[in-house]
């Protein structure tokens, strides 16, 4: 009943704006931009950078997806899962998490605390365009990138009159999935609504490979072993994300923008592959509120832009863990609780001189707050100490960029960034881009880049009780990049584009959490890391008759990422290994076949074997074998008079592959998914 009335709510203001519809023509009066076909060259924007970008249908293929498993099956980056609705952060070139820097709506959304962002709780839904900034191509966006930067943002729906669309999903385990979206639009204004909420118990089935159990004769002999079948215990979830837009068009060059993100989650964290309690034993629960809101004015001239920005993250996070201490009483072992306040605002001008210079200028400002507390600490005297720490840093970054493209075949960027954490100013932070037209006739580009980056240490490996170290040093490193693309085809018929790239990055001062003789971990300064290797993706697309199109769609990396730092005592072992859990080879495909109003999707992903020591010692816990995986979908769509309706069907993990992301952590086997979706003809002639 609850949500019906919710529904009904959100239904109300969109009715009563569909009746007061107005058509004003802003396009006229507006700036008219005509279309330009360009051959050989990229965009001003565009020159030299590396950069994967994901379209619509890949975003939208599947709703229920978050953005790490769009990213596991779209891109070269090794996304590590801790599980089914659980942690999902990406290992960008080599790197760590927290080398990765994630912009939605130009705002950076990493956690300041942890200096990394759940792409689990990021739905794909919410999101219009997103787009992989490799390596260097990163300084572009945001500075504290030493892998690259993810970019995500959201587009005016350019509906007219109102329009609903609801799909209902239900799968595996008792999960279910429903999405709504309210939008409304005229001349001028543009508003949308989109909901999502998923729930499950997550009550998976899985082999334990980490316990045996023994079958005996009967004189209890033991005649063989066999790994179990146990059910994922406690991790259950129920994520509510609430997404509002409002966008206002002048069409004298003005656009106001207004976008409002509140997620709702609350999740058990699954036991361990090798716990023996029972489940009613424990009590491991995560719960999450966040609030990012932002404001935006945009005014376009015809040689000229200008952006201005102001927004604001509030997140409340808690964790508690219960356990029974033996008298079926549950009792708090740990009651954490977090609340991060960030404060945006940014400018930014782009001017065009011709077609040959365009000249770049971006202010960005984030001011931190955070509050961190272990509520549960227990003092000499028996009574209750809070334990963290509260504290603030502004983070300020400037860029400057200049592009020339001084002849049709050949375009040069460069580019000037500073940063300051707190007290502490980056030096000059420079990158350098150049690319060129080798050939015309198969529109083979060759691309080169190089750029310094720094990377400041988090609020938590600084001032967390116990362990924080103020004393740490920024990471510090260069980058180089280096490729060719190409893009051949024939209209109508076919289309085939790829691209090649070398990258090498040497990372000093790597800050890694380490054991201390104390019983508590300590971040340190202690590697220089030299992460390097290929990567490579190829699209075909083709017209098999004049109803059958077929894509192919594939990424590939080689990635070493080696410790070259000094030993820290006789014992270590790790210099000259590979970085735990990082792959050295990673791929995936994605194929496509659409015939009529039928459409055929298979995913297939590869990921090698992963250390989860830094030792690479081969124990029996010390690597993760590699292993692939598969997903299929078929859908049909249906037109009527009154709606357009979807039918969607999905298989997971296609042949039921026994795989583990992170030691110890279950993951699920074959499992379905099954969509229907509907969007009505509201207002619209039959």
């Amino acid at each position: 009943m609850k949500r019906l009335l919710l529904i009904i709510c959100l239904l109300v203001p969109y009715l009563a704006l569909a009746q007061t519809d107005r058509r004003r023509d802003w396009v006229r009066n507006g700036i008219d931009i005509p279309e330009v076909t360009v051959y050989g060259k990229r965009p001003l924007k565009e020159i030299g950078t590396q950069q994967t970008k994901f379209d619509s249908v890949v975003l939208k293929e599947n709703v229920a997806l978050s953005m790490a498993e769009i990213l596991t099956f779209n891109s070269s980056i090794f996304v590590k899962s801790y599980g089914r609705a659980t942690l999902s952060t990406v290992a960008f070139r080599g790197t760590s998490a927290s080398h990765t820097q994630v912009t939605w709506n130009g705002m950076r959304i990493n956690n300041p605390m942890l200096g990394m962002t759940d792409f689990s709780m990021i739905p794909s839904y919410f999101i219009d365009d997103a787009s992989l900034l490799h390596g260097t191509s990163s300084v572009n966006e945001t500075g504290g990138g030493m892998g690259g930067a993810v970019k995500l943002s959201t587009k005016p729906a350019q509906n007219e009159g109102f329009g609903v669309q609801y799909i209902q999903g239900v799968g595996s385990f008792r999960t279910s999935d429903e999405f709504l979206r309210l939008t409304y639009g005229d001349d001028h204004l543009q508003i949308s609504t989109r909901a999502v909420l998923s729930t499950s118990p997550n009550d998976f089935e899985y082999r334990n490979h980490d316990k045996k159990e023994n079958i005996y004769d009967e004189e209890m002999n033991i005649i063989g072993q066999y790994y179990p079948i146990e059910r994922n215990r406690s991790g259950s979830f129920r994520d509510f994300h609430l997404l509002q837009e409002v966008y206002y068009n002048t069409g004298r060059g003005d656009r106001f923008g207004l976008n409002g993100w509140y997620i709702n989650s609350n999740r058990e964290l699954p036991m361990l592959t090798t716990d023996y309690g029972e489940e009613t034993d424990f009590d491991n629960r995560q719960r999450e509120e966040t609030f990012r809101g932002i404001l935006s004015w945009d005014h376009l001239e015809e040689a000229w832009k200008v952006t201005t920005k102001a927004g604001h993250i509030h997140t409340w996070m808690a964790y508690d863990y219960k356990r029974d201490v033996g008298n079926g009483t549950m009792t708090h072992m740990t009651r954490s609780r977090s609340k991060i306040d960030t404060f945006y605002g940014q400018a930014e001008g782009e001017y065009y001189i011709g077609n040959e210079w365009l000249f770049t200028a971006n202010l960005a400002t984030h001011q931190h707050i955070v509050s961190s507390e272990d509520k549960n600490i227990i003092r000499q005297d028996g009574g209750k100490a809070v334990v963290g720490y509260r504290k603030g840093r502004a983070e300020v970054s400037g860029v400057l960029s200049a592009k020339w493209r001084p002849a049709e075949r050949f375009g040069i960027s460069a580019t000037l960034r500073e940063e300051m954490y707190g007290n502490e100013w980056t030096p000059l932070i420079p990158a350098l881009f150049v690319d060129g037209v080798l050939s015309e006739r198969g529109n083979i580009i060759a691309k080169a880049s190089l750029s310094r980056n720094y990377r400041f240490p988090t609020l938590n490996d600084l001032y967390f009780l116990p362990g924080g170290n103020p004393n740490l040093r920024k990471e510090s490193g260069w980058t180089y990049d280096a490729g060719l693309s190409f893009a051949v085809g024939k209209q109508g018929v076919y289309s085939l584009s790829g691209s090649a790239n070398w990258f090498e990055s040497y990372i000093h001062d790597w800050i890694l959490w380490l054991p201390t003789v104390k019983g508590f971990f300590s971040p340190k300064n202690i590697k220089d890391v030299h992460a390097y290797g290929i990567e490579a993706q190829a699209n075909l697309s083709v017209a098999l008759s004049s109803e059958v199109q077929l894509s192919l769609d594939g990424n590939y990396s080689w990635t070493p990422s080696i410790n070259k730092g000094e030993p820290m005592s006789e014992a270590d072992r790790s210099v000259g290994k590979q970085l735990p859990y990082i792959p050295r080879h990673s791929a995936n495909l994605t194929g496509r076949l659409a015939w009529r109003s039928w459409s055929f999707l298979y995913k297939w992903c590869y990921y090698s074997e992963r250390f989860t020591m830094s030792s690479n010692d081969l124990t029996l816990t010390g690597k993760l074998p590699k292993y692939y995986m598969s997903n299929i979908t078929l859908e049909k769509e249906m037109q009527f008079s009154w709606a357009d309706l979807s039918l969607k069907g999905t298989i997971n993990n296609l042949f039921d592959e026994e795989y583990l992301s992170v030691l110890s952590r279950p993951m699920p086997g074959i499992n379905f998914e099954f969509f229907i979706g509907i969007t009505p003809k509201w207002g619209k002639k039959k």
